[in-house]
Order: C-alpha cells, then sequence, then structure tokens
C-alpha cells in the first residue's frame, strides 16, 4: 500500500506529465525508451519508490526544478527575502561585466519609479528573486555574489551623513 507521500509525490508527476501534454507512451517515445510508461505510471500511482538521483533526471527530462516535482509541504520551503539597498556610484562604475544585468535592472526601475537621486537604490525581494533567476542563483546567493563586488549599502542613512 502506497504511502501518503508517495501517492501526493505521484500525483504532483502525473500533473506534470500532463500539463506537458505527454500520455505516459508518449514520455517512452519522447525518451527514446529511457523512460518505460510502466515505471513511470508505477511512480505516478505511487506504487514504486523513486530515488532522488531518478527524480532528480525525471526532472531533467521534464525540464522543471526538482522541486517542482514535489508534493505540497514536503519540506521545501521558498526562502524569505527583504529588500536590499545598492550603491548605485559603486554599481555603475563597476569594472566587471558580472554585475551588467544589476546595473540594466537597477537602471529600469530607476526610470520606472522616476528615482534619479544617484546614490542609492532600494531592490524589492520580488525584484530580488526575478534578479536571481537571471543569475542562475538563489536570492540570497545573489546578495552574496553583490556582497563580494562591495556594491550593497548595510545602512544607506550613513551615505547621507557629513
Amino acid at each position: 500500500m502506497p504511502s501518503e507521500y508517495a501517492k501526493a509525490l505521484g500525483a504532483r508527476l502525473r500533473s506534470i506529465r500532463q500539463q506537458q501534454g505527454l500520455s505516459l507512451q508518449g514520455v517512452e517515445e519522447k525518451s527514446a525508451g529511457r523512460w518505460k510508461a510502466v515505471v513511470v505510471g508505477s511512480y505516478e500511482r505511487g506504487d514504486r519508490a523513486v530515488t532522488v538521483s531518478r527524480l532528480a533526471e525525471l526532472a531533467e527530462f521534464y525540464r522543471v526544478p526538482v522541486a517542482e516535482l514535489l508534493p505540497e509541504g514536503s519540506g521545501v520551503q521558498h526562502e524569505p527575502t527583504n529588500k536590499i539597498v545598492l550603491d548605485l556610484e559603486k554599481l555603475y562604475d563597476h569594472p566587471s561585466d558580472e554585475l551588467a544585468y544589476v546595473a540594466r535592472y537597477a537602471r529600469a526601475i530607476q526610470q520606472q519609479r522616476g528615482d534619479y537621486n544617484g546614490r542609492v537604490l532600494s531592490i524589492r525581494a520580488d525584484d530580488l528573486r526575478a534578479l536571481a533567476i537571471v543569475y542562475d542563483s538563489s536570492p540570497s546567493g545573489l546578495i552574496d555574489r553583490l556582497n563580494d563586488h562591495e556594491v550593497l549599502v548595510a545602512d544607506p542613512r550613513s551615505l547621507f551623513q557629513s
């Protein structure tokens, strides 16, 4: 008898497959036999345990992050983020092209907000998540990268004190 988790995982696998318009036989055909219809079906029913490595391979086949295959409430959480403050002078004068996307994004935000104080710009959590996707990173990983390049401001008020 499959566990509740196995059933939930199977339902998630089935949902992803169906969203892609694939039948079980379609999965076998598209994968050139790498994924047998009977095996994928047994994963989806929860009758057969799927290893982490096989789940990762299946996620790659479906072209989705592994976390998307896991059922709700499985312990995978999106990390919370707060807004960050960029030092625009350091960002725009940075010699490396590594921060080019951040600089372009910051300019777009400035234009959208009509905010040209030229010193700092706050980046909201949603913007930070979007930028992290561009850099194929987590928000905290992007924050670390920005810290390494010294373009984050810990206390923005300090820039305006004489």
